[in-house]
């Protein structure tokens, strides 16, 4: 399968560098310079992977970032950033990029993440075709995962792509409990130490969404110096 990548970054030298390598792998690659012109790109849909470098002219990366996933562009993107700063890295995941990598890095590295990202996409499309996925029904929440929609007694109810996936992983294994770690290389397809808090804050706004009282949870539940779990079914 032939995978077109776009590669949003400002240095073309190591745009020519990136483009080097992925072409050698046979990827077909469309490098862009600037913020606003990456991001009239992204939107076309016509990308199975943005590379999106932080700092850009114009319009930075995770104001494209954030306006793809505001827009449900779902494509998966690697961020690329110079800065020190760990504040970038978490808003970037926040924002639902797919994985990060900081300057300098060695181009093989990025490589192989790539490959990462496609090797999910290609399980995920592969769990898609056996399970055909039926929707899940827990209490008043409805899952309809041919949509990637939610429903609250009826009522649809707005969730970024990552609230999505990490309730839907939750509601496919009602009762079992999942650590920080295996949430973050389930849903987010790595487990960077020190991230952990991103799972709590995303499980945090769900619960804001979809729990009668998210003071006390019904749907998802902390199991205590463990992790969290989904209620069992009944």
């Amino acid at each position: 399968m032939d995978r077109k990548i776009l590669v949003i970054e400002d240095n073309q030298d190591l745009s020519e560098l990136i483009k080097l390598h992925f072409e050698n792998e046979s990827w077909q690659v469309e490098p862009v310079f600037d913020g606003p012109t990456g991001f009239r790109k992204a939107q076309t849909f016509d990308y199975h992977l943005v590379i999106l470098d932080i700092m850009l002219p114009g319009m930075d990366g995770l104001e494209i970032l954030k306006q793809m996933r505001a827009e449900q562009i779902h494509t998966p993107v690697i961020m690329l950033t110079s800065k020190s700063s760990e504040i970038d890295r978490v808003i970037g995941l926040e924002f639902g990029a797919d994985d990060y990598v900081t300057k300098p890095f060695s181009v093989r590295e990025l490589v192989a993440r790539v490959k990462a990202i496609f090797r999910r996409i290609d399980t995920l499309k592969n769990q898609d075709i056996e399970e055909k996925k039926a929707d899940i029904i827990a209490g008043d929440l409805t899952l309809i995962p041919g949509k990637r929609r939610l429903l609250i007694s009826g009522t649809p109810v707005e969730l970024t792509a990552k609230e999505y996936d990490l309730l839907y992983f939750f509601a496919a294994h009602p009762g079992k409990v999942f650590n920080r770690s295996r949430l973050l290389d389930q849903v987010w397809g790595y487990s960077h130490d020190g991230y952990e808090h991103v799972v709590n804050s995303n499980i945090n706004r769900l619960r804001a969404k979809i729990e009668p009282d998210p003071a006390k949870p019904e749907y998802i539940l902390t199991v205590w110096g463990v992790g969290y779990k989904f209620r069992d079914t009944i």
